[in-house]
């Protein structure tokens, strides 16, 4: 259960950001150069989908590494106490303190429908958990994780797994997005019924298998989301910025292989213009 919950903060994270330059159409990057004595390569995970087989050139990586390191340590045994710790607002809140009664209802018909269970069970979850908690029903099929298959295959090899941040600081990020604004994209999915997510979703998706990181960036400045459009700083270009030294840490202590959403990739402030700057050679694996 810990992992599935950590997997929908992260695919919240991962799905929005900002736009950039072009890059290449790839989903696996190299990175060398800058004192690296061997190679280490990067990927763009979606964290929620329907198939996450891994294609030949990411297992060829896996095997040419010898750590694994995702945006959280996935394997830590404490994720989930500190997963509990953190998923709850603070000063007492609840949603009944966020929003309408006629929207506190539309809330509970829609977590009755979908979870068949009441929201009033959860209401003192932050916003942003209790639209995670939706996640599954956005797909027509049973979920599978790109990062549970890269924790098989490290595990497998008998390779380490660490992580980019913590599961706190991951969770600090929807203390610091106003809730009232979280339990506003609450409130339109219930309205209709998660039909603009579902239709979103969908489109990520198909982006997704073109790995077209960029136009994965054109299509994530989506004014219905508020907690996005208006956080981005938050969601993803602070995280990068602060991803990047220990990304350059791992890769000198060993060849490391990154699995991180394909979000974080594209963009002036994404992981792959960031590490250029910082002196790394990062080109796109495309065969």
């Amino acid at each position: 259960m810990k992992r599935i919950i950590s997997l929908f903060v992260m695919a919240f994270l991962s799905i929005f950001s900002i736009k950039g330059q072009e890059l290449e159409n790839s989903t696996l990057w190299k990175i060398d150069g800058n004192g690296l004595e061997k190679p280490s390569y990067l990927f763009g995970t979606i964290h929620i989908t329907c198939d996450a087989t891994l294609e030949d050139d990411v297992k060829k990586a896996l095997d040419e590494t010898t750590q694994l390191v995702l945006e959280l340590d996935m394997d830590d045994p404490s994720m989930q106490t500190k997963m509990m710790q953190g998923m709850y607002m603070k000063d007492g809140k609840t949603l009944k303190d966020l929003v309408s009664e006629e929207d506190y209802k539309a809330i509970d018909s829609l977590f009755m429908d979908n979870m068949g269970m009441p929201v009033k069970l959860f209401e003192n979850v932050k916003p942003f958990l209790l639209t995670a908690m939706l996640y599954p029903q956005l797909l027509d099929c049973p979920m599978q994780s790109f990062e549970t298959e890269l924790m098989n295959a490290a595990q497998a090899q008998g390779e380490e797994i660490k992580g980019l941040e913590t599961i706190e600081e991951q969770l600090k990020v929807f203390d610091d997005i106003p809730y009232t604004d979280q339990a506003a994209d609450l409130v339109r999915s219930a309205k209709d019924n998660m039909a603009h997510d579902k239709k979103m979703f969908s489109k990520m998706y198909k982006v997704y298998d073109e790995e077209n990181i960029t136009k994965m960036l054109d299509m994530m400045n989506d004014e219905n989301t508020i907690s996005v459009s208006q956080y981005q700083d938050l969601l993803l270009a602070n995280r990068n910025k602060n991803w990047i030294s220990k990304i350059g840490d791992y890769a000198k202590e060993q060849p490391t292989f990154f699995g991180v959403g394909a979000g974080h990739l594209a963009g002036e402030n994404g992981v792959i213009k960031l590490l250029r700057k910082a002196g790394y050679t990062v080109t796109a694996v495309t065969e």
